[in-house]
């Protein structure tokens, strides 16, 4: 069992490596080459930088990605395709991502771009939160503890 993160702006992702440490995971960080670091986080953390493109991380983190293994994304439709391909998917603020709430995820994602590409405006999300990591660490530790 892996993890794998879509690191590029994933606020947890410290307590990710610190969590799966622990229980012997590997992880796996797919960032794009413009959040290159020579940060060395450990033996169990292994970095994969990709291009810039648009959906490069995501191309790459789903051809490595096997059913069973954890992904960490914001990304409504990356989280799609992870769950179809059986992995357990989380979001950095503790939500859970399961087959049965991605449809309505993904089309709330579409009508809030229909309505920007007509010139209307959306909220955003809100910011980070100390409460939205502890939730997502409970979380994590949950869905870890279930396999």
């Amino acid at each position: 069992m892996n993890i794998f993160v879509d690191a590029d702006a994933c606020p947890v992702t410290n307590e990710i490596i610190k969590i799966a440490s622990e229980r012997n995971l590997t992880i796996h960080l797919i960032k794009s080459y413009a959040h290159f670091s020579h940060h060395q986080y450990g033996p169990s953390v292994k970095e994969i930088y990709v291009d810039a493109s648009n959906e490069a991380a995501d191309y790459r983190l789903m051809s490595l990605a096997k059913s069973g293994d954890f992904v960490v994304t914001q990304d409504y439709g990356l989280a799609s395709l992870a769950l179809e391909q059986g992995c357990h998917v989380i979001h950095p603020k503790g939500f859970i991502y399961k087959k049965d709430n991605i449809d309505h995820l993904l089309l709330s994602r579409y009508q809030s771009a229909q309505i920007r590409k007509q010139g209307g405006r959306t909220k955003g999300p809100k910011p980070f939160s100390k409460s939205d990591r502890d939730h997502f660490i409970k979380n994590f530790i949950m869905l870890l503890s279930k396999t």
